[in-house]
């Protein structure tokens, strides 16, 4: 790993525990929150954190360009005079935050040219701190983590609806499968890359904050990210949106995005 990229990463990890030291002060306690939009929830400790992150990362690097759900954007450049970019969501899942349900993460990811290079996503209330760096692979807690090596749709562990796979007709190859939740999606997406569960699958938009760290840790465990058409992931749109999101270890991918192309409108 090149020193500047080492450097960062050692910045991201400890500035992500240190928000994370923040977002629990609130889970415990009393939170303020509103609506941004109708069904759009924010909270003071979504602000908190971003605050931090912003006084930590921006503080230590002036220079990179920002890009946040809650602060907006900016553009700059990286030593070595590229395009680079922390993309930060400060709390993904802040319905399940509100709720009390230990299923948020704050997300961080470096850009370098438009691609990540960089990725810390952590989980506070259950203390798990996925990270990567690209081609340095993916960790849990400083320690190698690795994406599904399972092959059969039968049988395989879904992040996913079951009422979206009954409404599209795909129960019947899928009819030992098993179905989960989680509210954040690059939790969804961290816990394909630790082998845990076989695919992640959100038919929805996403925006660049939700998913360019967790894009990377994927990847870096020998996972597939991709759209539900298997189109990679493109950032830095002006709207930094994706229609949708898929991550799946790297055998069941094909399989996943054949099953995905019958979908209904």
């Amino acid at each position: 790993m090149a020193t500047s990229l080492r450097q960062d990463h050692a910045l991201a990890l400890a500035a992500a525990r240190e928000a994370g030291e923040i977002a629990l002060h609130f889970f415990r306690g009393d939170v303020k929150s509103w609506n941004k939009k109708p069904n759009d929830p924010v909270s003071e400790a979504d602000i908190a954190v971003d605050t931090l992150l912003s006084e930590r990362l921006s503080g230590a690097r002036p220079d990179y360009g920002w890009l946040s759900e809650e602060s907006g954007i900016r553009p700059g450049k990286g030593p070595n005079g590229g395009p680079a970019q922390w993309i930060i969501d400060p709390i993904d899942g802040t319905r399940a935050f509100l709720e009390r349900k230990p299923e948020f993460t704050i997300c961080i990811a470096l850009m370098h040219d438009g691609q990540p290079v960089l990725a810390a996503i952590y989980n506070p209330a259950s203390d798990e701190m996925f990270d990567a760096t690209a081609g340095g692979g993916a960790r849990l807690n400083g320690k190698p983590i690795q994406a599904s090596g399972h092959a059969s749709l039968m049988e395989a562990r879904f992040l996913a609806s079951r009422r979206t796979f009954e409404r599209h007709g795909w129960l019947a190859r899928t009819a030992k499968a098993d179905f989960a939740y989680r509210n954040s999606i690059a939790y969804r997406m961290a816990l394909v890359a630790a082998g845990r569960f076989d695919a992640a699958i959100s038919l929805t938009e996403k925006s660049d904050w939700d998913v360019a760290a967790a894009d990377l840790l994927v990847r870096e465990a020998g996972g597939r990210v991709t759209t539900a058409d298997g189109a990679p992931l493109v950032y830095g749109s002006a709207k930094h949106r994706h229609p949708s999101v898929i991550a799946t270890g790297a055998y069941i991918f094909d399989d996943v995005v054949d099953l995905l192309k019958t979908r209904k409108p």
